[in-house]
């Protein structure tokens, strides 16, 4: 019996997905907070924080595999990882928005909690 394994397909294919994922996580660690759908908002958190978590943990390699832009790296771990320290998880939180006007898909804020 097959089980629903992994997280949710986005309707793209999965190197696109990493992809997506790989560029959210970039500016979500640059701006400190991205617009986008819920679903996205959802799949995003994990893998986010688990960027922050190996950035706290000193793990510049398994980051460095993730996050290419240079500012973002060091800001990585120059300011959001002694931020963080202490914090055990839970580095983002999601807020929803209005629907979107075009095809009222649910919208959603994911920020770094302060």
């Amino acid at each position: 019996m097959i089980k629903t394994l992994g997280g949710r397909k986005l309707g793209v294919t999965g190197s696109h997905r990493r992809a997506m994922l790989r560029n959210m996580a970039t500016s979500l660690f640059l701006h400190e907070k991205v617009e986008t759908t819920i679903a996205k908002a959802k799949e995003l958190r994990p893998f986010a924080e688990k960027l922050i978590t190996h950035a706290v943990r000193g793990r510049h390699h398994v980051v460095r595999r993730d996050i290419r832009d240079k500012t973002v790296y060091r800001k990585l771990f120059e300011v959001l990882a002694p931020r963080y320290s202490k914090r055990a998880g839970g580095y983002t939180r999601i807020l929803r928005m209005a629907p979107r006007a075009g095809d009222n898909a649910e919208r959603g804020v994911i920020a770094l909690v302060s």
